[in-house]
Formats: C-alpha cells, sequence, structure tokens
C-alpha cells in the first residue's frame, strides 16, 4: 500500500510539474562562419563570430517568423561583391519580408551586398537599431511599404556604389 501511495505522490507531482511548467524559451540560434545559402531564422538569434555570405542569387539572411530578435553582437555579415559594377538585388544582406514585429540589434556591421543590406518589406513593427552599413550596391537599408518600424541609432555609408542615377546612402 505504501508504494501505492508514493508511486501516485510521483505521478501527481510529475503531472502538476508539466501542466504548471511555463512555456519554454527555445535557445537562441547562434551564428557564425560562413552561410553558403540562404539562412531562415525561425528563433532569436545572434551573431558569435564574424559571418561571410556566398549565397549567390538570394539573401544572406531571411526572418521566417515574427517577432524575432538578430543580435549582431559587434559583428560583421559580409557579402561577396568587392565593387558593384554588377548589382543584383536579389544579394541582400538580411530580408525581412511579409514578418512583424522583427528586430535587428547592433552593433555591428553588414556589408559588401549586391542587393541591399537589410530590406523591410511589406510588415510592421520592425526595430532596427545600432548597425552600420556600407558597401551595399542599392539602399543600406531600406523600408519598402513597412509602417509603425523604429530605424534609429544606424549608420549606412557608401551604399549604391556605381549608381550615379540612384545614389542611395551616397556614392
Amino acid at each position: 500500500m505504501k508504494n501505492r501511495n508514493t508511486f501516485a505522490y510521483l505521478a501527481v507531482s510529475l503531472l502538476g510539474a508539466v501542466i504548471f511548467a511555463g512555456p519554454s524559451q527555445a535557445a537562441e540560434t547562434k551564428i557564425s562562419g560562413t552561410i553558403s545559402k540562404t539562412l531562415t531564422l525561425m528563433t532569436d538569434s545572434k551573431l558569435v563570430g564574424d559571418v561571410t555570405c556566398t549565397v549567390a542569387g538570394g539573401p544572406c539572411i531571411v526572418f521566417g517568423a515574427p517577432g524575432i530578435k538578430l543580435r549582431l553582437n559587434g559583428f560583421t555579415i559580409t557579402g561577396t561583391i568587392p565593387g558593384c559594377t554588377v548589382a543584383t538585388s536579389s544579394n541582400d544582406g538580411i530580408d525581412v519580408v511579409q514578418v512583424n514585429n522583427a528586430t535587428i540589434l547592433g552593433p555591428g556591421l553588414i556589408q559588401k551586398f549586391g542587393g541591399f543590406g537589410v530590406l523591410l518589406a511589406s510588415e510592421s513593427g520592425a526595430k532596427i537599431r545600432g548597425i552600420t552599413v556600407t558597401d551595399s550596391c542599392f539602399s543600406g537599408i531600406l523600408l519598402l511599404g513597412a509602417t509603425d518600424s523604429e530605424v534609429e541609432g544606424n549608420t549606412s555609408v557608401r551604399n549604391a556604389m556605381g549608381s550615379e542615377d540612384n545614389p542611395c546612402g551616397g556614392t
């Protein structure tokens, strides 16, 4: 009888722990090294080292779910475009397209992409703070149909290189 009571107590305790436990937090995705195909973020993420993007024909990093934060942590995301003799709008550093409440936090550097450094398109509630974007062939940070977004404390220099007709961010 005593073993039966102990078993019942343990079963109820375990059930209570499962029912009353708070939602589990997924661990942040840690990013560093070379990215050779588009990386789609589904959870909060952070750079833990510099990143080199060798993705051809698409963005380096894409937000794939709402409410995600990407922390650059002082590191650099570098594309493979040494100059903008051939600009391609699909080779962006980071794309946030139709995904709401995305956050990109610096400090950090995004550089040398054939398209935009950061593209926010058809989304709402984004926050981009404390990043530097340089040497992108199009705009450093482009908001296209983005609403209620906070873009503060960022630096965009030497973007749209080679485009005297449309010098987004200076040539």
